[in-house]
């Protein structure tokens, strides 16, 4: 290749999983053509700043973990000429689904090693940390407040051994039986929306969560996030309507409110918990930024 290659590793990716079955990885993709420096998380938001050294030392990125490994690579390398790839080895394999990028093995190295660099969209939040103070973060696939939060939080605290899709629906069964809808303030370019509402999910991808398909038309690529408000739905909408959620189709239900916008600001009497790629980071008061074309992405030519 010729190219000046690393890879960023989480070894506490797929439930820890990860750093073990590295070192057989690694080798295979050496068979398949990638090879390239390692350079390896020792604690959480560490890839932050190992991505941020190495961006403008490597010509190409490997990202290996999942979501929440790739966020922390993204607030690294956003809106510098980084270039990254993506072997998937983690419990959320959701920003792959939405670029096209194998899960499998061997097609995700091939990807990496021929792919076209495709330049997206990425979204900025501006919110409350744990501690309550302003903080900043970046994310290349979806943001939301409101219940997806507590579920991001509690999934987190669990075990992922039975991947990623069980876990996050177990998590957010869980969170229903005792949240309650409060009001909300949803501020977007054009329009503003109040009243109780159960989620409002900033969508950059289309799919969240281990395989959710939250906003089936959402593009990476268009200035806008497809922004999804879940009103005041029941015990009852939750039974009959989230098994819709794995295909897109509970956008239908009357309480759900589809809506686009390049900003978008969420406030509410008591802070709501925030979420970024299934991590949990704080709370609301938030505002969400589009930033046309920060990050660029190996994907399938």
């Amino acid at each position: 290749m010729g190219e000046r290659v690393a890879f960023l590793v989480n070894p506490a990716s797929a439930n820890g999983s990860t750093g073990k079955r590295w070192p057989k990885l690694r080798e295979r993709a050496r068979a398949l053509g990638l090879e390239g420096d390692e350079l390896r998380s020792e604690r959480p938001a560490h890839l932050t700043e190992l991505a941020r050294d190495a961006a403008g030392r490597y010509d190409l990125l490997v990202v290996v973990g999942g979501d929440g490994t790739l966020n922390e690579v993204v607030n690294g390398v956003a809106g510098t000429e980084a270039e990254l790839a993506v072997l998937a080895a983690g419990t959320g394999q959701d920003f792959g689904r939405t670029h096209g990028i194998p899960t499998r093995f061997d097609d995700a190295v091939r990807v990496a090693v021929e792919g076209e660099p495709r330049r997206l969209d990425l979204g900025r939040v501006e919110y409350r940390d744990a501690a309550g103070a302003p903080a900043t973060r970046w994310f290349a696939n979806v943001g939301s407040a409101g219940m997806s939060g507590a579920v991001a939080a509690r999934a987190n605290a669990m075990s992922k051994a039975l991947g990623g899709r069980a876990t996050f629906y177990y998590a957010l069964a869980r969170e229903f039986i005792t949240w309650s809808n409060t009001e909300v303030t949803v501020t977007l370019d054009d329009a503003e929306r109040r009243g109780r509402m159960h989620d409002v999910i900033v969508a950059n991808g289309q799919w969240h969560a281990g395989g959710m398909r939250l906003a089936p038309d959402a593009s990476a690529e268009d200035g806008l996030f497809d922004v999804i408000l879940i009103g005041d739905v029941t015990k009852l909408d939750f039974v009959t309507t989230s098994p819709k959620l794995y295909s897109g189709r509970y956008l239908t239900h009357p309480r759900v409110e589809p809506l686009r916008s390049a900003t978008v600001a969420v406030d509410s009497a008591a802070p709501l918990p925030l979420e970024l790629e299934g991590e949990p980071v704080g709370t609301t008061p938030a505002r969400f930024t589009v930033v046309p074309k920060a990050l660029s992405v190996r994907v399938p030519r």
